[in-house]
């Protein structure tokens, strides 16, 4: 009976053991995937396109009424600088309505840049996505129906990596522009930011969104 308990605890110690160390390893795959992406999420902000393109993408962010907020209107301008030096003869901007049911961001993009001085023949808006993984797929359509298979992507310093993802797996060349100023000034800030889009990340990975 003695022999019968002693061998009953050692199996259930066994299978703790087991339990632990496979907690374990999961809990060492997440913080290895945490560093891995987060140090490819700060080397592509980074980056700056080193070559032409078909078009220059430039990613939605709030407007207000019909105007762009500040943080897409510095993304609006920098797609302006690309598009001003020849690196793409034209320009989609994206984003949809949210709840303004008169204005959408990637209308209010376009127009934006034609006020800029940008020919409405150069310029796209793609105007339903609701958000990156949407707006990308619907980037990725625009650009096979007129032909396009290359693009620079205009959006904020650590958001920049996921879209090149996205589009990349719709089979599309990707280049990146980081908007310029867009990391935040101290490290803790940066640290969270990142993280932030690392889970972004994440949850577009497992199919959550």
């Amino acid at each position: 009976m003695a022999e019968a308990s002693s061998s009953s605890n050692l199996h259930k110690f066994s299978r703790l053991r087991l339990g632990l160390l496979f907690l374990l390893a999961v809990a060492g795959a997440f913080v290895l995937f945490l560093g891995i992406t987060g140090f490819r999420i700060v080397r592509a902000a980074g980056e700056a396109p080193s070559r032409k393109a078909d078009v220059i993408v430039i990613f939605g962010a709030a407007e207000y009424a019909g105007r762009p907020s500040p943080v897409y209107r510095a993304r609006l301008d920098h797609g302006f600088d690309l598009f001003g030096k020849g690196m793409a003869p034209v320009v989609i901007t994206t984003g949809g309505a949210a709840q303004d049911p008169d204005f959408s961001e990637g209308g209010v993009g376009r127009d934006y840049l034609v006020r800029r001085g940008v020919p409405e023949r150069a310029l796209i808006a793609e105007t339903q996505g609701s958000d990156t993984a949407q707006s990308a797929a619907r980037v990725a359509n625009i650009m096979r129906a007129n032909n396009m298979h290359s693009c620079i992507a205009v959006s904020d310093a650590y958001h920049v990596f996921r879209i090149r993802v996205l589009l990349e797996l719709e089979g599309m060349q990707v280049e990146v522009a980081p908007r310029p100023e867009s990391r935040p000034h101290s490290l803790t800030q940066r640290f969270e930011a990142v993280m932030r889009e690392v889970m972004s990340y994440l949850i577009w990975k497992l199919g959550m969104t």
